[in-house]
């Protein structure tokens, strides 16, 4: 189907703001709050997992997106409870004594979030240009790592600065409701796959789930997010190897926060750019064989901090390349129709890779130092690459022969 718009992509950078605000708002400004308030560490791990229940298990009710409301109600509607129950956080008086409360509506505005973004995400599947998906992946990825860095890092400045709590929660959830404004350009995509018989709407979207799994584009799409391309784990464990490297306490806070967060959001709009200039499946595990060039890099350079900025700065660069390059072969693949589902099902998956390839990152350098923590994160993704061209090659007369069918 063709798109009915060609809209800016720039515009799926508002809208993917709310769904970076919650994540950083939780891990890093309410966190800080209900510290300095005496909550201790586990408890706060616990309020973090809380907030990640429902970003983990969001698959199994994309349909909801897809078979009811419109995609833009779902939106706004959504920003409306986001915002209103981040407000609700920062006007409980003493969040210490009331972390079933803060609980509650952390979970209520985290499940909120999923809706939120679904719908953006269908929003951007039916709005962007086939030749603009690159962009669009970039910039919708560059939201998300700005929405972070707003609930993180300028609501941890409010909250030092600010004498009312309140505050920071005011104005991070009304940040979310204003998010809806990028609404306005847009229109609401047609759903072909709504019928009036609800159980039938519901077996449109399963016929075009499987429709991924039927197409070259979509199995290969299918297969590079079960594969460690592109996956940046090393993002997840700076912290925890920088002493190999004497990074002070400051250094690893500002790479890991607000410094890393603009590097990575500068490049997931360059490398969406990129993606609209050559085979998006390609440019997927170019970026990744970049990035894993840059570990191996650091792993022959000085242990010393200013080595450790330096590579790590290069490394979200890189990573930003790798967002944009996954969510425009992620829009390739899943075309219009049920988009919200069909999205989340692909995002979902991809979110396996990062976990393992953390955990072989991890046991390399408990066994073999930073060399070995370093190498695995070079050598593992390149070897998801090769057994990406492999599988590739192999299915390549088995489509040929279904299409002709």
């Amino acid at each position: 189907m063709t798109p009915e718009r060609g809209a800016h992509p720039v515009l799926f950078l508002v809208l993917f703001l709310p769904m970076g605000i919650t994540n950083g708002y939780v891990v890093v400004t309410l966190g800080y709050l209900l510290t300095h308030a005496g909550v201790d560490a586990v408890a706060v791990a616990g309020l973090v997992s809380v907030s990640l229940l429902p970003q983990t298990w969001k698959f199994f009710w994309a349909p909801v997106v897809d078979t009811t409301l419109t995609t833009k109600r779902w939106y706004l509607y959504s920003s409306l409870v986001i915002g209103a129950l981040m407000i609700g956080t920062s006007i409980i008086a003493q969040p210490a004594t009331h972390l079933m409360l803060v609980g509650t509506l952390v979970f209520g505005f985290s499940l909120a979030s999923t809706f939120n973004m679904m719908a953006a995400d269908s929003l951007m599947a039916h709005a962007t240009k086939p030749e603009e998906k690159g962009r669009a992946g970039g910039w919708s990825q560059a939201g998300n790592l700005g929405g972070s860095g707003l609930g993180g890092g300028a609501g941890l400045w409010l909250a030092q600065h600010v004498a009312g709590a309140w505050v920071v929660g005011a104005a991070l959830g009304a940040a979310c409701i204003i998010s809806s404004l990028a609404l306005l350009p847009l229109r609401e995509p047609e759903a072909e796959h709504r019928v009036p018989n609800y159980l039938e709407t519901l077996k449109n979207v399963g016929t075009d789930v499987w429709s991924i799994l039927r197409s070259r584009m979509g199995f290969l799409a299918f297969v590079a997010m079960c594969l460690p391309i592109g996956a940046g784990a090393a993002q997840n464990l700076w912290a925890a190897v920088a002493g190999d490297w004497h990074a002070s306490a400051d250094t690893v806070a500002l790479i890991n926060g607000a410094l890393g967060g603009v590097i990575s959001m500068v490049g997931c709009v360059i490398g969406g750019y990129f993606c609209d200039r050559m085979d998006r499946k390609t440019a997927f595990n170019l970026f990744s064989i970049v990035l894993a060039l840059s570990a191996a890099a650091m792993a022959i350079t000085a242990r010393t901090e200013a080595m450790f900025v330096v590579f790590t700065c290069v490394y979200a660069f890189i990573l930003g390349f790798c967002f944009a390059a996954f969510g425009a072969v992620v829009l390739e693949a899943i075309g219009a129709g049920a988009a919200a589902t069909k999205y989340n099902l692909l995002a979902g998956i991809a979110n396996a890779p990062i976990i393992y390839l953390t955990m072989i990152d991890g046991w390399a350098h408990k066994h073999w130092g930073a060399d070995g923590f370093l190498l695995a994160e070079a050598l593992v993704p390149v070897a998801g690459t090769c057994v990406f061209i492999l599988i590739a090659l192999v299915t390549r007369r088995f489509f040929r022969q279904s299409a002709a069918a």
